[in-house]
């Protein structure tokens, strides 16, 4: 063997990069098909999205106009998506891609799937498709979870990355005048149905967040409750809940999220008479009382926290020029405790808000609690005492039990021996799959019921026992 053939053989860039390309040339046909339909999927949907972007009309109205369709079709509107559709369905066809390959996505036409991507909510398209029971979407990165009947469940579809979930929060908050950046990383959006989207970017959470939070019901009785599909109440504990609006006890909801809360107050509000003046005040439109309930004398105020000049303290000062007769404020916060408490205890009889607390002998204390951040010196005893017996006169607790919503207990506060106690008027008997009444009103309370309605307070000193 001669010097050259010991000497081992130099490195060559040139040669190694081309023994990588014909490899993969030769080794991997399909990844490399796969790899370069992405990218012309890709440069199709950019393309797309610049020519819908594109401003259009003669004048600065119609551009204007235009704009103003994009954000509708983004947010939710279903005649600005369908006609946004048949825009791009007309560009795939003038460009003869009609018949191209769009990627896995079980989307009908390659239109659907670029509108999926420039208009649309992405993967977020085929969850909605099914609708029936759907309460709530949440994304968490790349993963979706599905909540119906309370309960969420993992979905079967999923982002491949947090990019595409990131370009849905921007186009959502077009619509709102909104943002999500450096400086502002959360946003909320109010879709067309009501329904709200809560937005969060990386920094404030670990991984980019949407959830979103349907208000597909439009009308809730108590009769509707009673409903075997719903098993929230019965006919009995209907009976009781009927006499307690009549009566005009303030009242107060707990539970947790997706027990309930919203669908019990609607379907006591819809018990109380349309003539009556009722007054909403929430941070975002929930109830909307306005149309669900068109007969109703209902005036609905949208509170702004971060608008001194229309915030809940504004709302408040407003409401209570608005001869209001009964008060539905959706959730007691800190900053407005004291102004609902002031405004149960001067004339606004059944009234009705919602808390969070563990129970309800914690509901008076809790509210309590918000009050003394006024930074004003009250008494914290005898505030208590007077918001358990002037404005938290009757509590519901609404719990999740399975696959059904159930009202658990109905209670009236009382103060006795210096401190809050809650008399069990309605008890859901988890063993029996039965509510017992007890009926435990204070004198008080009985004689209220008997001056608001006799025939009422007749049949409800018949009742006791469980309630089948």
């Amino acid at each position: 063997m001669n010097r050259a053939e010991e000497a081992p053989r130099r490195f060559s860039p040139n040669a190694y990069a081309a023994r990588l390309l014909e490899s993969r040339e030769t080794d991997r046909p399909e990844e490399q098909a796969a790899e370069s339909g992405r990218e012309d999927l890709q440069a199709l949907i950019e393309e797309a999205r610049q020519t819908l972007a594109a401003p259009r009309g003669w004048n600065d109205e119609e551009r204007k106009q235009y704009a103003e369709k994009l954000n509708r079709a983004v947010i939710g509107f279903p005649q600005e998506r369908a006609e946004l559709l048949a825009v791009l369905s007309d560009w795939v066809i003038k460009k003869r891609l009609q018949h191209s390959p769009y990627g896995i996505q079980p989307y009908a036409t390659l239109a659907e799937a670029l509108f999926a991507e420039v208009i649309g909510l992405n993967v977020l398209e085929l969850v909605l498709r099914n609708r029936d029971g759907l309460e709530e979407v949440q994304v968490v990165g790349t993963r979706i979870f599905e909540v119906r009947d309370g309960r969420a469940v993992p979905s079967p579809f999923r982002f491949d990355d947090v990019a595409e979930l990131e370009r849905i929060q921007q186009n959502l908050v077009l619509f709102n005048n909104d943002r999500i950046n450096p400086r502002k990383r959360w946003a909320e959006v109010q879709l067309l149905d009501g329904s709200r989207v809560t937005m969060t970017g990386f920094g404030f959470t670990a991984v980019p967040t949407l959830t979103i939070r349907f208000y597909t019901v439009r009308r809730f009785e108590l009769t509707t409750l009673c409903r075997p599909e719903y098993r929230t109440i019965d006919a009995d504990v209907r009976e009781v809940l009927l006499a307690i609006v009549k009566a005009r006890f303030n009242m107060v909801v707990i539970g947790a999220t997706n027990t309930g809360k919203t669908h019990l107050i609607k379907a006591l509000i819809a018990a109380m008479p349309d003539e009556e003046r009722i007054v909403t005040i929430e941070n975002r439109y929930e109830l909307r009382l306005g149309r669900d309930f068109p007969d109703k004398n209902v005036i609905e105020y949208e509170a702004d926290e971060e608008d001194p000049v229309h915030g809940p303290r504004q709302a408040f000062k407003l409401a209570l020029r608005q001869s209001p007769q009964r008060i539905c404020h959706a959730e007691i916060r800190d900053e407005d405790a004291n102004i609902y408490v002031r405004a149960c205890t001067r004339g606004h009889e059944g009234s009705i808000t919602s808390v969070h607390a563990n129970a309800l002998e914690d509901v008076p204390e809790t509210i309590t609690d918000m009050c003394m951040l006024d930074g004003r010196g009250m008494n914290p005893v005898r505030l208590t005492r007077r918001i358990a017996e002037l404005v938290t006169q009757i509590g519901f607790e609404m719990r999740l039990m399975g696959d059904a919503r159930r009202l658990v207990r109905v209670g009236e506060f009382a103060w006795e021996n210096g401190e809050v106690v809650v008399r069990d008027l309605v008890r859901y008997d988890e063993d029996r799959h039965a509510w017992r009444l007890p009926l435990d009103f204070s004198p008080r309370a009985w004689e209220r019921l008997r001056r608001s309605n006799p025939e009422d307070f007749e049949r409800l000193r018949r009742k006791g026992g469980i309630s089948h």
